[in-house]
This record gives structure tokens, C-alpha cells and sequence, in this order.
């Protein structure tokens, strides 16, 4: 189940208040402050720490079986995606990752594999990154564009299945274009990192 994307941004504030504004809830805030990093969770609010000057290195927000993070970085970049896996599945797509070469970083939380097309994949098979498994708010398709070809075939080739809930389509710059978002009432507006939010349409 696709459930998850992560991107690095100069506008740390400004994306939380924009999930929050669409009910996320924030879990989970790090930042690096006077050289150590340091919890930042609610009900902490902006007004506590905005003008410290911390260098976020996670803003996680959850809604429904919707997990976002994001990160400070000097201009929008899109990291990764992630896909929440029974067991089954976390090993038959480890298995084939292998065989394709890719690189596999795996602890106790989540896995990642690295894919040859500037962005990163990870697999979790923890139930608690998201509220609920069975919330009809959820990520039900993300497009991606890509600088390489054979994208969507690798992607088609490591799940081992043609309907992946991820579209590509060729651009000059590596990134999420739009996210498809089910049980939320939304505008098709883009975030501050330039992702446009759609709702899914029955």
C-alpha cells in the first residue's frame, strides 16, 4: 500500500501548515539546534521555536493510513516514497531488488532501496506509521517525473505486479509531480514544494 512521500524544503513551516491545515496531525518534529538534535513534538507549537533558527532534519505528519515527512533542505527536493508491506511482500520485493543490483539499507523501523533514478524507495512494514491501516483517507496514486526512461517498468519489475499505484512521465528534473489523495476534501491546489494535491474522483 502506497502510503507514504518525503521532501527536503527551505519551507519547513509552511508545509506543516499547510498538511495541517488539511487535518495532518503532527507526531514528530527533530532539529538540530546548538550543534545537538532535539525532540520538537506538539504540543510544542512554531511559536516556541521559530525564531532559534533549528535546522529541522524530520517533520512527520500523519492522516488516516497517510504518512508525510518533510525536512529542511536549501530548495525543494523530493527524497522518497514509501509503501507500507506484509511480510510476503517486504521479502519478495527484497528478492527482487537483489537481483537487480539495487542497494538495500534495512533497520529495525523501515528499509530503503536505491533505485538508479534519483529518488529512493522504502518499504514498511511497521502498522503504527500510519493512524489507521484501514482508513479510507490514503494515497491513491502519485505521478512521477523522471529524467531516465524505464521507470515505470522497473518499478513494475520490483513489485512484481503492472499496477503499481505510481504514473512517470519524462521531464528534465527528477521529481513528484502530484499526489491523488482519497477521503480528504481538497482543492487540486500544489503544496509549497510544487506537489499538486488532486482528489481522487470515484
Amino acid at each position: 500500500m502506497l502510503f507514504h512521500y518525503h521532501f527536503w524544503t527551505p519551507y519547513v513551516e509552511k508545509t506543516e501548515n499547510f498538511y495541517t491545515s488539511l487535518g495532518f496531525r503532527v507526531t514528530q518534529r527533530i532539529g538540530r539546534y546548538q550543534g545537538e538534535f532535539r525532540n520538537y513534538n506538539p504540543p510544542l507549537s512554531w511559536a516556541d521555536f521559530r525564531e532559534k533558527g533549528i535546522q529541522f532534519r524530520i517533520i512527520e505528519m500523519k492522516k488516516g493510513a497517510v504518512n508525510l515527512t518533510c525536512g529542511y533542505g536549501k530548495r525543494p527536493k523530493f527524497d522518497h516514497i514509501g509503501f507500507l508491506v506484509t511480510e510476503p511482500e517486504y521479502q519478495g520485493i527484497i528478492g527482487r531488488a537483489r537481483e537487480m543490483n539495487f542497494t538495500i539499507h534495512a533497520n529495525n523501523r523501515r528499509t530503503f532501496i536505491g533505485i538508479p533514478f534519483g529518488f529512493r524507495i522504502e518499504l514498511q512494514r511497521n502498522r503504527d506509521a500510519v493512524e489507521t491501516v484501514d482508513s479510507p483517507i490514503r494515497l491513491k496514486q502519485l505521478k512521477l517525473i523522471s529524467e531516465r526512461d524505464g521507470l515505470q517498468s522497473t518499478l513494475t519489475r520490483l513489485f512484481g505486479e503492472a499496477n503499481v499505484p505510481v504514473t512517470v512521465v519524462k521531464g528534465e528534473k527528477t521529481t513528484l509531480a502530484s499526489a491523488t489523495l482519497g477521503g480528504l476534501r481538497i482543492d487540486n491546489k500544489p503544496d509549497p514544494n510544487g506537489v499538486l494535491l488532486i482528489k481522487y474522483q470515484f
